[in-house]
């Protein structure tokens, strides 16, 4: 068992984060580096805009990190152990693009009640303060949601651009991991990350989120899969696990998930983009 220590646990209740946690060699998250780019190779429109959504569904390799019992170990210290997955999300910042993540709460936009649910961050390369390394605002999840203005920005990875404003710069901890590390933090801490300045892409594999059976969607529709325990509240549209990569059947399945997605992110908003 890889459950979190008492220190780990009380990082996390205090600072809404905790990181970082080992969960992959360097060479395993290597593995998946070329798992993503082989798709993009491959299936090029497959991983653009929203695309970038629910990707465990159409690779089996993404699909097994989600169930990493390193991963799950950690998760169930914070949530119990009727663990679902969510969701996915790869956040990619390749070098000269103006990609960022202005900073925001995860629980506003959602749709996850109530709250016993976390966000896992892999770093699939390096991430560190040169190439855009998430910042965490440490405290914020102790307050109030706040208000997020709908930016819709140029280079924002976010759907609307929701960003919390006057966020003090100098209270955030930059949360440097390496590849095969991961942090996990809580829905309402406030983080964001800046540009990608290296030579290099910065990958994130993100688990988005793993929520606690008792979590219901109150935006609309989830699709999920058992990650440990049992679900006896059955919420949520429950799908099966992929066994080959980009198989008709399970792209269809994630069409319909993202397109439910896609109404949970925009709910009454009638300007959209793909990223």
């Amino acid at each position: 068992m890889s459950k979190l220590t008492s220190n780990q646990l009380q990082e996390y209740n205090d600072n809404g984060y905790v990181a970082p946690i080992e969960v992959l060699t360097k060479d395993q998250a290597f593995e998946i580096r070329k798992e993503i780019e082989n798709i993009e190779t491959k299936w090029p429109n497959e991983l653009k805009g929203a695309g970038r959504n629910y990707v465990h569904m159409i690779s089996p390799i993404l699909d097994e990190v989600c169930h990493n019992s390193k991963m799950l170990d950690a998760v169930e210290s914070i949530i119990g152990k009727n663990i679902l997955i969510c969701g996915t999300t790869l956040f990619i910042k390749n070098p000269h693009e103006k990609g960022f993540v202005s900073f925001h709460q995860d629980a506003t936009y959602i749709g996850l009640e109530p709250h016993n649910w976390v966000t896992a961050w892999l770093a699939i390369t390096d991430a560190n303060e040169e190439n855009g390394c998430m910042r965490m605002w440490s405290g914020s999840h102790k307050d109030n949601i706040r208000h997020h203005e709908q930016k819709y920005d140029e280079g924002n990875l976010l759907t609307r651009g929701q960003t919390v404003e006057n966020v003090p710069l100098d209270k955030t901890t930059p949360l440097v991991l390496k590849a095969g590390q991961m942090s996990l933090h809580h829905p309402t801490i406030v983080h964001g990350s800046g540009l990608n300045k290296s030579k290099d892409r910065r990958i994130g594999f993100v688990i988005q989120s793993y929520i606690g059976t008792n979590v219901e969607q109150v935006l609309g529709k989830m699709y999920v899969q058992q990650a440990r325990g049992d679900d006896t509240f059955k919420y949520h549209q429950h799908t099966k696990r992929p066994h080959k990569i980009m198989s008709s059947e399970d792209i269809e399945i994630r069409k319909k998930a993202n397109d439910d997605l896609q109404r949970i992110f925009y709910p009454g908003f009638t300007k959209k983009r793909d990223l």
